[in-house]
């Protein structure tokens, strides 16, 4: 038998990883602790464990309402840009226009463009057209960046499709919509799916462009940010820990019904 030889990459990538994995959580793990803190009037030190925070989550003021405000501005900005970025990546994938180029490379702007360079402009464009500042600019922003994520996420959902599917189900006398419904959009709907998930999560924690065209309109971030100079509430931190809690089940459920899915297919 061949002998392994001891390498000190064997011992020096574990332990980096590890450190790496280490640094992602120390933040989450702050969060989780303080939010059994018996805080007072600030939640800067560690005061004592209690549960009255999770019993009464929206015991800080406002705590409830910025966050329902940040979940009515990321579901609706998701719903329009998923809609739209949906139909434009297939438009650009499926057919040839004039200035397709020009829109593939005008999608990445939005995503290139930095926050705060984005967030001024679209305030300045605001003010300029004396849009009052609230629910519906936040909305119209986010929409904004979050098409271009849609329309990348989709666009390689689309390219790997088989068009000989949609042309057998022309065969089968399906008209275009009709093969759209029953062909091409149950195969586009994990894509579509995957980009809808991303969307609202960029939505949902979007402060920067929030910050320019919110006005007086106040959000999760922006509540959060505010409250940072005397500690974040440990209401604050009941309602983050319960969000990653969630995202964490979702996450194992779709990894636990994907092998089993897998293991039925192999058997």
């Amino acid at each position: 038998m061949r002998r392994r030889t001891w390498r000190l990459g064997d011992a020096l990538v574990p332990v980096l990883a590890g450190l790496a994995f280490l640094y992602l959580l120390v933040p989450i793990a702050y969060t989780v602790a303080f939010s059994f803190n018996d805080a007072g009037k600030t939640n800067l030190v560690w005061r004592g464990f209690t549960l009255d925070n999770w019993a009464d989550p929206c015991g800080a003021p406002q705590v409830c309402r910025a966050f329902g405000n940040s979940l009515l501005v990321g579901a609706t900005a998701t719903v329009l840009a998923t809609a739209l970025g949906t139909l434009l990546a297939v438009a650009l994938v499926r057919f040839r226009f004039r200035g397709r180029a020009l829109v593939n490379l005008l999608i990445f702007l939005p995503m290139s463009t930095p926050e705060v360079v984005l967030g001024a402009a679209l305030l300045a464009q605001f003010l300029s057209l004396r849009v009052p500042l609230g629910f519906w600019t936040v909305v119209a922003a986010h929409v904004m960046f979050c098409v271009s994520f849609v329309v990348v996420t989709v666009k390689a959902r689309v390219a790997s499709l088989d068009p000989a599917l949609e042309e057998a189900a022309a065969d089968l006398y399906a008209g275009p919509w009709s093969a759209f419904w029953r062909v091409t959009f149950p195969l586009l709907l994990p894509g579509i799916a995957a980009a809808a998930l991303l969307s609202f999560s960029l939505s949902f924690d979007d402060f920067i462009v929030t910050n320019f065209t919110s006005g007086t309109y106040d959000t999760f971030p922006k509540f959060v940010y505010v409250s940072a100079t005397r500690g974040i509430p440990p209401e604050a931190n009941v309602i983050g820990s319960a969000m990653f809690a969630l995202a964490l089940v979702l996450v194992v459920a779709v990894q636990v019904a994907g092998a089993a899915r897998a293991r039925a297919r192999r058997a």
